[in-house]
């Protein structure tokens, strides 16, 4: 005779044998599976899935050049490449791939963010050892004002003036606005190396500090700082010439003024070795970057309003992008490190400025 309650028991015999038969049904499934790492980057006929995580900015240029691409490596391999795409602020962007974003490749606004992903051991410490060293596109910092620019700007210091509203993003969420504060702040450097003769820091503080109290919005991203300022919101934008540039293309109507001091923008890419790796697509990832410094890539960036790095085709475009008269580059602030330290450390200049100090 059973002891206990014979009920119980049939429902555990029953349970027993239903994951008899679930484990029998996986052990035959699994086999065919594959393992994970071959499935996120092939699939039996050998084409490829690349996953792109880029800064908001180069949304609309990549919309050609993902296509070019694709049927550059299809002629040279016979492979088929599909595209997984995310586009977000520059910072975003960088926090999201450390956090498990698994993107394959990445273009950022700026080294820093790269420099992110190198510390998380996802990007190779290499990733720059090349003729261009890692960039893929430039630009400038610029004003955008209302068609007929009607209140007269011409430079960084209008922008000092009571009557005027400003725009840029928040450089905490975007890599666009930490060239746009960059480029303000060494403009101020510029004026006061001019005035007396050597940089001073203190006057470019105040500098920034002046037109930041004129901020009308600041934006999780370039491209959203662009939407308000479309939407009407504030008098002048400061934003990448690119930005300016696509949006007249699209038959938008504001004007361009290129300050004669302003900051040289350089924007990089790089495969996040780790993922490329782990979803066996290191090869077309490699190739994928190599793509967007060749010149048939150079070209459609252009055609974008971005500046070439190939000297070839910036010689084509040449009427297209005038060189400002006192143009400068992050070496002028002393290089990224130092631009991190000094500007946007927890000390730094630009959170004093934010605090009112």
């Amino acid at each position: 005779m059973l002891a206990g309650n014979p009920h119980s028991y049939n429902r555990k015999r029953a349970l027993a044998f239903l994951f008899l038969l679930l484990t029998l049904v996986l052990t035959t499934m699994l086999p065919a599976c594959g393992n994970g790492d071959d499935a996120a980057g092939a699939n039996p006929s050998g084409d490829v899935t690349l996953v792109v995580g880029a800064y908001s900015v180069a949304k609309d240029a990549l919309a050609d050049i993902l296509p070019g691409f694709k049927s550059y490596w299809k002629a040279k391999t016979g492979q088929t490449v599909s595209f997984q795409e995310s586009y977000e602020a520059s910072g975003t962007q960088a926090r999201s791939i450390v956090g498990g974003f698994e993107a394959d490749v990445t273009l950022l606004a700026m080294v820093g963010d790269i420099d992110k992903l190198v510390k998380a051991e996802l990007v190779e410490p290499g990733w720059n050892d090349d003729a261009a060293a890692g960039m893929v596109t430039r630009s400038i910092v610029v004003l955008g004002t209302r068609e007929g620019n009607p209140l007269g700007i011409r430079t960084f210091d209008d922008l000092r003036r009571e009557d005027v509203k400003v725009l840029y993003p928040n450089p905490k969420t975007s890599g666009g606005a930490q060239w746009d504060i960059n480029a303000i702040y060494g403009a101020g450097l510029k004026r006061s190396e001019k005035e007396q003769g050597a940089p001073d820091p203190a006057y470019a503080k105040q500098y920034l500090a002046d037109i930041h109290r004129n901020i009308e919005s600041m934006d999780k991203s370039g491209r959203a700082s662009m939407a308000a300022f479309e939407y009407g919101v504030g008098d002048v934008i400061v934003t990448y010439e690119n930005e300016l540039l696509a949006r007249k293309a699209q038959g938008v109507n504001y004007d361009i003024v290129i300050p004669d001091s302003t900051i040289l923008i350089e924007n990089p890419a790089a495969v996040v070795a780790r993922n490329a790796d782990k979803h066996g697509v290191r090869e077309v990832a490699d190739a994928f970057i190599a793509y967007l410094q060749s010149e048939e890539a150079q070209r459609m960036f252009a055609q974008h309003g971005f500046r070439p790095i190939s000297e070839t085709v910036s010689a084509a475009y040449a009427d297209q992008f005038p060189l400002p008269a006192d143009l400068f580059d992050i070496n002028y602030l002393g290089g990224w490190d130092e631009v991190r330290e000094t500007l946007y450390s927890k000390r730094g200049v630009w959170y004093r400025v934010l605090a009112g100090q």
